[in-house]
């Protein structure tokens, strides 16, 4: 799972970014023109529960691939040099300033989060524009050769695209059919991948909601999530050293659940996916599946032959061991269940894979 932070410049892209995977991975970024990348772990207060129930020799968080990339301006979008690394991309985190601090330069003056937030899906768009143009013209040349049933349909489509794209609406919007979404799967449509934006507020303007509220009434129909976050304060909260001093910052301040874990839950969510865990004395670890995923399949996310020689599933509710207390506690009340092939795996579900290779 690859999330890329985009942005304006001077929003708080690059402070975000340290939050999410550590300050190491700006180490030797140099460069704004170019992306940096790192790796961190997905922070959720289940696994935290489940390696104190279990205490396991190894514990392994699902991680999650941050890129940043360079601060969008003016048809930055629609060149070339960008496009191979926004392509790359599983949803995009666009960080919007919301507050106002004299000392920090704004290109346009003074922080404007509406205009952020149309003006970089505006680029978005134009981008997708820009790529159907060229891609309806080769289908064109290739049409005027001869009959192509897939060139014909992929035209309807893409003609479908920009229809929608020139009323300002994103591709996400749409709905595609399978036939369909194996023709443009593979193709960089900036619009289509899910968006949250990040609003980015200051230190004593965390729980007041007043903006974020009318900025998601007025981008509703974009498609895309919203948080709000202080992330100069949260990027001082994490100095700190004890979590009891953490605590009690984050409580003065009106946070109620730091930003790793509200934007990495709602990364999770614009994807598709959801959480579920093995557990064990020798290790707890996290996986992700796809929502909506049968028992199979998410044997398959911790290993190829678990899916292929699958038999059954033995599955606990997360919410049922945490009240039982443990394993033993938990089968006396009869909440220890087999599942087969069919079952469909829900969020934080714990599973054990029975199966024969």
């Amino acid at each position: 799972m690859k999330i890329g932070i985009i942005g304006l410049p001077q929003t708080g892209k690059k402070t975000l970014f340290s939050l999410l995977v550590g300050p190491a991975a700006l180490s030797g970024h140099a460069d704004p023109r170019q992306p940096a990348r790192g790796v961190g772990d997905v922070q959720d207060p289940r696994f935290d529960r489940l390696v104190e129930l279990y205490r396991p020799k190894r514990q392994v968080r699902a991680r999650l691939e941050v890129v940043l990339l360079p601060a969008i301006e003016e048809n930055t979008l629609s060149q070339g040099e960008a496009l191979k690394e926004l392509s790359e991309i599983d949803a995009y985190c666009h960080v919007v300033r919301a507050f106002d601090d004299a000392s920090i330069y704004h290109i346009w003056g003074a922080p404007d989060p509406r205009r952020e937030i149309e003006f970089v899906h505006g680029e978005m768009v134009l981008h997708d524009l820009v790529f159907i143009e060229k891609r309806l013209d080769r289908i064109d040349k290739n049409l005027k050769k001869g009959k192509d049933d897939r060139a014909e349909k992929e035209k309807h489509l893409l003609t479908r695209f920009r229809e929608a794209l020139e009323r300002e609406e994103p591709l996400r919007r749409l709905d595609v059919s399978g036939e369909d979404e194996a023709i443009v799967a593979s193709y960089p449509f900036l619009t289509r991948r899910p968006l949250i934006a990040a609003l980015n507020v200051a230190d004593d303007a965390v729980g007041n909601t007043v903006l974020r509220d009318e900025l998601e009434a007025a981008f509703g129909q974009l498609g895309l999530s919203m948080v709000q976050l202080a992330v100069r304060a949260e990027a001082e909260i994490g100095q700190l050293d004890s979590a009891e001093e953490r605590a009690a910052f984050m409580a003065d301040l009106g946070i109620t659940e730091p930003a790793m874990h509200l934007l990495t839950s709602r990364c999770i969510q614009a994807l598709g996916l959801q959480s579920f865990f093995t557990v064990g004395e020798d290790e707890v670890r996290q996986w992700f599946v796809r929502r909506g995923a049968l028992a199979p399949e998410a044997a398959g996310a911790i290993h190829s032959d678990l899916q292929r020689g699958f038999i059954r599933a033995e599955l606990m509710k997360y919410d049922d061991l945490i009240a039982a207390g443990s394993e033993d506690k938990l089968k006396a009340t009869g909440k220890y269940y087999l599942k087969g092939k069919d079952y469909p795996v829900e969020d934080g579900d714990i599973l054990a894979i029975r199966f024969n290779v």
